[in-house]
């Protein structure tokens, strides 16, 4: 009875400090259309903002003030983008362009050329503290001088831990994933490149659950995937959940679901015990981003804000083994004599604490 009541005291306590905190806090996803009409003498962006448009990108999100801005295809005309943030902003490190220019080129073998750049870039306001942690690039891709190029490129994603104005934190996931060029998707050629984004949904999973702890995490960027044709729910969401250590959701499933769904997508997942986060507003701005009736890119920005609902009690993680003489019982306040991987509680000798198992 004594190890009982410490557990639910411990979790009434849990609970009672995890009171509304009520910051909000913005991020916009933008894929910002920056490749050159052409890559090797092939054509691969006619339409492209070039330099003019990119300005007026720069502008548009300048006006928008967003606290966190995580672009994609940020490669030829960064320097148009970011003078125009620069003062208001902190950018991540540039990776480079995809121009022949200044790059060591084998004509000979341009099948094994691959830009060493990802072309993703992350802004935060100046009063915001963020640590760029990791730029990873997909273990698999398809699409060397066909189904939209995508091994021209070191696509991947990049990861954030963000510690917001009142002191919460958060980490976010800036990515682009393989595309399906609208003519395979049209021939039903296009298994390849679905294959390729189940391996990268896949590998980011395992890396989100590799750093999940008692923060929330935001997961943005230009994921060229359809609830329709890609196992986002299979592959990515339903596996985190069933870990029991936090819960997937997608902000225009919540708040627009009757929207039109784009490539771009705002996912974010609560951890069971720890700061909680909860969407407040969702946008994909048609209207704003535009330049004489048409659009500055070929993506419309996807922007959402959050709310701050709960902090993080304070409590250690431990990750050791469980100590002797100890017992384990899960959220439910059940006795667990064989935990798995996951959030418990451990009692011992008249006290408690969160224990994670990873």
């Amino acid at each position: 009875m004594i190890a009982l009541a410490v557990l639910f005291t411990l979790w009434g306590n849990l609970t009672a400090t995890g009171q509304e905190v009520g910051e909000q806090f913005s991020i916009a996803t933008l894929n910002v259309d920056g490749l050159p009409q052409k890559i090797l003498m092939v054509k691969v962006n006619t339409d492209g903002p070039g330099d003019g448009g990119t300005a007026r990108i720069g502008k548009y999100l300048l006006k928008k003030g967003y606290d966190l801005l995580m672009l994609q295809e940020d490669f030829n005309y960064h320097d148009v983008l970011s003078v125009m943030l620069e003062d208001d902003y902190r950018l991540d490190e540039w990776t480079g362009d995809v121009d022949v220019v200044d790059h060591t080129i084998d004509y000979l073998h341009l099948q094994n050329h691959r830009f060493e750049c990802d072309g993703l870039m992350g802004c935060w306001k100046n009063d915001l503290t963020v640590t760029p942690t990791a730029r990873t690039p997909w273990q698999q891709n398809f699409g060397k001088f066909s189904h939209a190029l995508d091994e021209m490129v070191t696509k991947g994603f990049r990861r954030y831990e963000v510690t917001l104005r009142s002191g919460a934190r958060i980490v976010v996931y800036n990515m682009h994933m393989d595309a399906s060029d609208s003519r395979d998707v049209a021939d039903e050629r296009d298994a390849k490149d679905k294959d390729a984004r189940v391996a990268q949904w896949t590998q980011l999973r395992e890396d989100v659950l590799q750093h999940l702890d008692s923060r929330p995490i935001i997961i943005v960027g230009d994921m060229n995937s359809l609830y329709t044709r890609d196992d986002v729910k299979g592959v990515f969401i339903d596996v985190i959940n069933g870990t029991g250590r936090g819960t997937v959701a997608d902000v225009w499933m919540e708040l627009n679901k009757q929207g039109e769904e784009t490539y771009d997508k705002i996912l974010y997942i609560n951890p069971v015990i720890g700061t909680k986060i909860q969407p407040v507003t969702f946008l994909l701005d048609k209207e704003g981003y535009l330049n004489e009736g048409k659009p500055l890119g070929d993506h419309y920005p996807v922007a959402a804000t959050f709310k701050v609902v709960s902090r993080d009690t304070g409590i250690d993680d431990v990750r050791i083994d469980q100590a002797e003489g100890s017992r384990v019982y899960d959220l439910n306040g059940q006795r667990v004599n064989r935990p798995k991987n996951g959030i418990y509680i451990e009692q011992q000798g008249g006290k408690a604490g969160k224990r994670v198992i990873k």
